[in-house]
């Protein structure tokens, strides 16, 4: 088992930043790949970022790209999310995801965090 659980979520006003951070317990962190997922009121969880177990091959959504950075510090057993430029439609539940494979599907991750809220005002 794998247990995460994020933080620094907030309010900010549109064209700030945000650093979210996920930290892991529980299984050897280093084994697993990691993302980023986010849900907005009355809409399905999509995908925001993810990093591979070895920390060097990184995916991003579109719609995030550019804006938001993902990394991983194996030492700390810690992910976070480096989130500029934010938008009113970047407002969402942010989820931390493990998973043994790699990839930007929800069925790729076997563990999940409780979400931290982040709201953008305009």
């Amino acid at each position: 088992q794998v247990q995460l659980v994020e933080s620094g979520g907030g309010l900010v006003q549109a064209g700030g930043s945000l650093r979210l951070s996920c930290a892991a317990s529980g299984r050897t962190f280093s084994n697993y790949a990691m993302g980023w997922f986010r849900q907005a009121p009355g809409q399905e969880r999509e995908f925001v970022a993810a990093i591979s177990w070895s920390r060097d091959v990184i995916y991003y959504a579109d719609s995030v790209k550019g804006r938001f950075t993902i990394s991983g510090d194996n030492a700390k057993n810690t992910v976070y999310l480096q989130m500029n430029s934010l938008k009113p439609e970047d407002t969402a539940v942010y989820y931390c995801a493990a998973g043994a494979r790699f990839g930007v599907r929800r069925n790729v991750y076997d563990y999940w965090g409780q979400g931290t809220q982040v709201t953008v005002s305009s």
